[in-house]
C-alpha cells in the first residue's frame, strides 16, 4: 500500500555508509529529508549527493538529517562516495543506505513497476520529528532535484507547524504568510500582534510570526 502524506514513516534497520542504523534511533527528535537513487554511479544523481553535502549547514539549522538510500550495497557506495567528493568538490557528511534486498524500497513504495522493476524511483521524503510523512516527492531519472524548493518546504513546515498560517505560493523564509481560515479575523490581533492585511475574508496576511 503507499504511504500518503501523515502516514507513520515506517523504521527499520540498514546498512549505511557510516555503519548500521536503526532509522528511529538515528534521527531521534530530527526532522528528516530520505531520498533514494536508482543506482550507484549514475550521473544525476551524483550532483544531487554533492548539492547535498555542500547544503549541510542550512539542514544542520533546520535539525534536519539527510539519508539517501541505493540498492546498491554499502561497498559500492564508498567508491562513489570517492567520485562525488571529487567532482563535486565536497565531503558526502551523511550516510547513503544499501538496500540490496530491497526492503526499504518496497515498504517505501519507492519501485514503481512502469518505471523499473527493480530500481528505486527518485522519491524524497520529508519525515516530521513525530515521525510522520509531511511532503513526497517523486521526480524521473532525467531531473536533478531542486534543493532550494526543498529547503523552503522544510522552511514552510516547520513554521506551520507551529503557528496558524499557511505559506502561499513561491514563499519564502522572512515574507508574509496567510492567516489559516479557521482563525476568525477579530482573533487575528490576539495572536499575530505584527499585524495583517485583510485582502479578501477568506485572503488574510501577516508578516512571518517567527522573526
Amino acid at each position: 500500500m503507499s504511504l500518503r502524506l501523515g502516514d507513520k514513516a515506517p523504521n527499520f534497520q540498514a546498512h549505511t555508509s557510516q555503519g548500521d542504523i536503526d532509522f528511529y534511533e538515528y534521527t531521534g527528535d530530527s526532522w528528516v529529508v530520505l531520498f533514494s537513487h536508482p543506482a550507484d554511479y549514475t550521473p544525476v544523481c551524483t550532483t544531487e549527493l554533492g548539492r547535498t553535502a555542500s547544503l549541510k549547514s542550512e539542514f544542520d539549522k533546520r535539525n534536519v538529517k539527510v539519508l539517501a538510500l541505493s540498492v546498491d550495497p554499502v561497498e559500492k557506495h564508498h567508491g562513489w562516495i570517492s567520485d562525488i567528493n571529487e567532482t563535486q568538490n565536497v565531503e558526502v557528511n551523511f550516510p547513503i543506505i544499501g538496500d540490496e534486498d530491497r526492503k526499504i524500497a518496497e515498504a517505501y513504495d519507492m519501485i514503481h513497476p512502469n518505471a523499473s522493476l527493480t530500481a528505486t524511483v527518485r522519491s524524497l521524503f520529508i519525515i516530521a520529528p513525530d515521525k510522520t510523512i509531511k511532503l513526497i516527492i517523486t521526480y524521473p531519472a532525467s531531473t536533478g532535484r531542486n534543493f532550494v524548493e526543498i529547503l523552503r518546504v522544510i522552511d514552510s513546515l516547520q513554521l506551520t507547524a507551529n503557528y496558524s498560517v499557511a505559506t502561499p505560493a513561491d514563499w519564502k523564509h522572512g515574507e508574509d504568510v496567510v492567516v489559516v481560515p479557521a482563525i476568525k479575523t477579530e482573533d487575528i490581533p490576539a495572536k499575530f500582534p505584527k499585524g495583517y492585511t485583510e485582502v479578501k475574508p477568506y485572503l488574510r496576511t501577516t508578516p512571518q510570526p517567527d522573526i
